[in-house]
């Protein structure tokens, strides 16, 4: 059955999600095949049921210079099982021009996509005929989702938007599902409603706090009676951090939880059944709740200070699954499991690491007439958790540990999609899938858990990775532009310093016959060292070395380094030192772990 889903494949005769299907049909543990059919992009939107959509910035791709640009967000994403892209547009001067090259590639590569008017830029009151002739420009593109036979459109925003004007200028009876608020605006005209809230809240925009706390979950239930059986449109997002100073028109400094959020919403989405879900986004870096890659052309608002060297990619890898499972109507999604692969995720600093001294919004006053800028650690830090979080997507049962640190813990790992967390410590963060006595993935993570503020700020951007390592996702080019401004080091350079993926952990067995149960879990933990009180100035005189650095650079970094470290300046040198012959950055702080 593998065999014919591969050929599938081969032939672009069907998504992800029906090879996913077709093959769990051979799986010990199958189901009635009519809970694993999965219906075609044409019947599902026809019916307005199952669809699966990804916000996708047009504002931060002016950039791009044809079509072809577009082409591999396109192809990722139709491989992870998305349908369309909601392709998010402003006012600029360029937003015509890559609409033209997005529906041109979504023609080219078999998706779909449609425009979500963005109300920062647009105005209710004054522009729903504008709005309604940028939507009858692109009413009859072969790329523009319909639903239920009609054009589609949404929004972000827009409450006292004139639907009818809108529908009038656009010369068809458009199928309206936008960024309404319950309490805000009159469901009357509209076919449904998007809810953006992708994660728990105060109710205000902000991190829940102890009196007040909104569920994405009640989110949804609000929604839901306010729109009286029309279309909700549900969020799911992985994560919420930005932290833009006094350096841009827009600074921000603000996270919601993230954590465990992005699986468990999922499990939420399977169960619920919702006619229709919005991945929170592809590629808005600035807001930190990216699935797409870092490598996606796009310009640099400044968001390259807490995106460098933090890939997402697993987020989608994760996601995969779950939008098959989803789109099938299946709430196992172990049935849709293709690759095993395990997916974790962190901060790279824990909340208590103490930047003051270096960070662009310390100290620094901005306009903030959004209530949305906050000076040092972002509003809502406290609602994050120190934790290793990692998923296991596995056919079959097997034994999971981690090492974060100096904490290491295993857990029996069930078949299936499942989730466990360790507490994060300061070091090397390391992961073993053992199946029968033999480690099945391993690998340890490109990047450390520090103590150094890394350009001197703080950041609440995670990073991910997977098992087995995907290629490396570096930004590059105009997603750098911006990454020095408003820094207050001068070390920090605008170039990824990662590093490159290995070449790849072991490969499960090709037929696993062992059904032996996983050892029990069992815990050990040594303490972590406590950050607080480490240096505020350190940061500011780390430098990224490489071979072609002059040679009072390396000594600079060396020598600080070694006061930062408990190791002695011998070992820290020879470390620093092998790290440059062998043609490598040497990240910040990471000669003390050496």
């Amino acid at each position: 059955m593998l065999s014919i889903a591969g050929t599938l494949r081969q032939l672009g005769l069907g998504a992800l999600a029906a090879a996913a299907a077709l093959s769990s049909l051979s799986s010990a543990a199958a189901v009635s095949t009519s809970n694993l059919q999965v219906r075609s992009l044409e019947e599902r939107a026809a019916a307005g049921n199952r669809l699966v959509f990804c916000h996708f910035m047009i504002g931060i791709v002016g950039d791009r210079g044809s079509a072809s640009d577009y082409d591999s967000d396109m192809q990722r994403a139709k491989a992870a099982g998305i349908d369309a892209f909601a392709l998010n547009i402003g006012t600029d001067d360029y937003t015509v021009t890559q609409l033209n090259y997005a529906y041109q590639s979504a023609a080219n590569n078999g998706m779909k996509v449609f425009i979500s008017f963005d109300f920062n830029w647009y105005h209710p009151g004054s522009d729903a005929t504008r709005v309604g002739q940028l939507i009858a420009q692109y009413a009859n593109q072969p790329a523009q989702l319909q639903v239920s036979g009609r054009v589609f459109a949404s929004s972000f925003a827009g409450d006292g938007l004139d639907v009818n004007a809108v529908r009038s200028a656009a010369g068809t009876n458009v199928f309206f599902v936008p960024n309404f608020h319950p309490g805000q605006s009159s469901n009357a005209n509209i076919d449904g409603a998007f809810n953006w809230m992708g994660w728990d809240s105060n109710g205000n925009n902000k991190a829940p706090t102890p009196g007040a706390n909104v569920t994405v979950a009640q989110g949804d239930a609000t929604y839901q009676s306010w729109l009286g059986g029309k279309t909700y449109l549900a969020p799911i997002s992985p994560w919420f951090s930005t932290h833009y100073g006094p350096e841009v028109t827009y600074s921000k400094n603000f996270v919601f939880p993230g954590g465990a959020l992005l699986f468990n919403r999922w499990q939420q989405v399977i169960q619920q059944g919702f006619p229709m879900v919005e991945i929170i986004t592809w590629n808005d870096y600035g807001e930190s709740h990216y699935v797409g890659p870092l490598s996606s052309k796009h310009g640099d608002d400044g968001n390259s200070k807490w995106t460098n060297d933090m890939p997402h990619d697993g987020f989608l890898d994760l996601s995969t699954p779950f939008i098959a499972a989803y789109k099938a109507g299946d709430t196992n999604v172990a049935n849709h499991i293709q690759d095993e692969k395990v997916v974790y995720w962190y901060r790279r600093n824990l909340k208590t690491l103490n930047c003051d001294a270096t960070d662009t919004t310390a100290g620094r006053s901005a306009n903030n007439d959004s209530g949305n800028y906050f000076e040092g650690l972002p509003n809502g830090y406290q609602t994050m958790d120190d934790n290793v979080y990692v998923v296991t997507l596995l056919k079959s049962p097997a034994t999971l540990s981690v090492t974060s640190g100096g904490n290491s813990q295993s857990f029996n790992a069930p078949a299936g999609a499942n989730i466990f967390t360790v507490p994060a410590g300061l070091g090397k963060q390391s992961f073993v899938v053992n199946r029968s006595g033999q480690n099945i993935l391993s690998g340890t993570s490109l990047m450390d858990i520090t103590n150094v503020c890394a350009c001197g700020i703080y950041n609440f951007n995670p990073f991910v990775g997977t098992l087995p390592a995907g290629p490396s996702d570096p930004l590059s080019g105009d997603g750098l532009t911006s990454l020095t401004s408003g820094l207050r080091v001068t070390t920090c350079q605008p170039r990824p310093s990662l590093g490159t993926n290995p070449s790849g952990p072991a490969s499960p067995p090709a037929n696993p016959t062992s059904n032996n149960p996983p050892p029990a879990s069992r815990t050990s933990s040594a303490p972590t060292s406590d950050p607080t009180n480490s240096s505020d100035t350190a940061p500011s005189d780390l430098a990224l070395a490489q071979a072609s650095d002059p040679p009072e650079l390396l000594h600079q970094a060396t020598a600080v380094m070694a006061a930062l470290s408990q190791e002695s300046p011998t070992n820290i040198r020879d470390c620093a030192h092998s790290l440059v012959q062998r043609g490598e950055y040497c990240p910040e702080g990471a000669c003390q772990y050496c």
